[in-house]
């Protein structure tokens, strides 16, 4: 779940980077507009995920990489 909304915020991230550089909604480009439904789910959908990586500033048991 932790990857899954850290993918989906580097996405509404991106997508942001987009808009305040170039005035260009990649999201909205790809599925028709800001106010469509699909692309109204993709927002809510990485707003979520934004909300869900708060919580990973503040978890005490870190991740490590043991390969």
């Amino acid at each position: 779940m932790d990857r899954i909304a850290l993918v989906l915020a580097i996405i509404g991230g991106l997508n942001w980077g987009c808009v305040g550089l170039f005035r260009f909604d990649v999201v909205a480009w790809l599925f028709g507009g800001q106010t469509a439904t699909v692309s109204r789910v993709i927002y809510t959908l990485v707003g979520l995920a934004a909300i869900w990586c708060i919580s990973l500033l503040f978890r005490s048991d870190a991740v490590t990489d043991e390969g």
